[in-house]
């Protein structure tokens, strides 16, 4: 691909990684920084933040490309992605393909700088990044395999900043991948109609009448997990003052959803970036009071 070619494909690249539309990068990067904040008892390490960061934007990027690579004969028969880049034809298959490999090429270069340990764990994170687009024609659980891709930022942060992943890292881990099926519930009933029509499988169509009882039962669940990891590191009000605020904040998504109208489904999954913000806001501000963080 020569200059003229890039500088044309350049907004069809940007729509294609959805670096326009931050959400997916939010709500990756909060049980990250969750997880950094425990590893590091409130002081992570510089280093591994910075590379933790951009590895987020990176792989939520890559992840957005391959997703659309999976989802190009589908989507143009779905109201809400029917103009992605691969499905109006402004960018091939293979332009989502090496898109793809670019971005996880150099989050693998920003792993080379951390340790052995999490350098293992990166695999299983590419496996589950390529793996997830392709389940919703074979399951009706693909927001659990989301989930799973999204929260492995988790042991990784821990693995990063303390060299193991110790069993809050797993709990944790347990939490974000419960939640991020929960939202991801929530974002495929905007589309549950148009699915139907096409194949594609959803926790939303499994679900159906029952979707936001399991979509409450998920997030308070999550709510839980994150209350226990709390409690094994000692945390203080500050902390649960926070998963506080992040329950009520649940409660009103449940509240403006209960007549399944897609906009208001949709706002609900956005508003999940700021559940994460206020359990990560609750926890720093908890870290920073504590006297062990002088």
């Amino acid at each position: 691909m020569n200059i003229a070619e890039l500088q044309t494909k350049w907004p069809h690249l940007v729509s294609l990684t959805r670096i326009n539309r931050p959400i997916g990068i939010l709500l990756l990067l909060w049980p990250m920084l969750w997880a950094l904040w425990i590893a590091a008892s409130g002081v992570p390490s510089l280093s591994v933040l910075v590379i933790f960061i951009l590895g987020t934007v990176l792989t939520r990027s890559a992840g957005c490309a391959i997703n659309d690579y999976a989802d190009r004969h589908w989507d143009g028969k779905v109201t809400r992605t029917q103009n992605r880049p691969l499905a109006t034809g402004d960018l091939s298959p293979n332009d989502a393909l090496v898109t793809t490999a670019i971005l996880m090429l150099a989050a693998f270069v920003l792993v080379l700088f951390t340790n052995a340990l999490t350098i293992k764990l990166s695999f299983v994170a590419l496996f589950l990044a390529v793996l997830y687009p392709f389940t919703k024609r074979i399951t009706h659980w693909p927001q659990l395999f989301l989930g799973l891709a999204f929260a492995w930022a988790v042991p990784m942060a821990f693995a990063a900043q303390s060299g193991h992943t110790p069993a809050s890292a797993w709990w944790l881990f347990a939490a974000a991948v419960i939640w991020a099926s929960a939202y991801d519930t929530l974002y495929a009933m905007v589309d549950r109609e148009d699915d139907v029509k096409v194949g594609i499988k959803s926790t939303a169509i499994f679900w159906g009448k029952y979707d936001l009882v399991f979509v409450g039962a998920a997030q308070t669940m999550m709510l839980l997990l994150v209350m226990w990891v709390g409690f094994s590191n000692q945390r203080g009000w500050v902390f649960f003052a926070g998963l506080c605020l992040a329950a009520l904040l649940v409660a009103k998504q449940l509240h403006d959803c209960r007549d399944r109208d897609p906009k208001e489904c949709f706002k609900a999954f956005i508003n999940n970036h700021y559940v994460g913000m206020a359990i990560f806001i609750g926890l720093a501000i908890d870290y920073l009071l504590s006297p062990a963080a002088h």
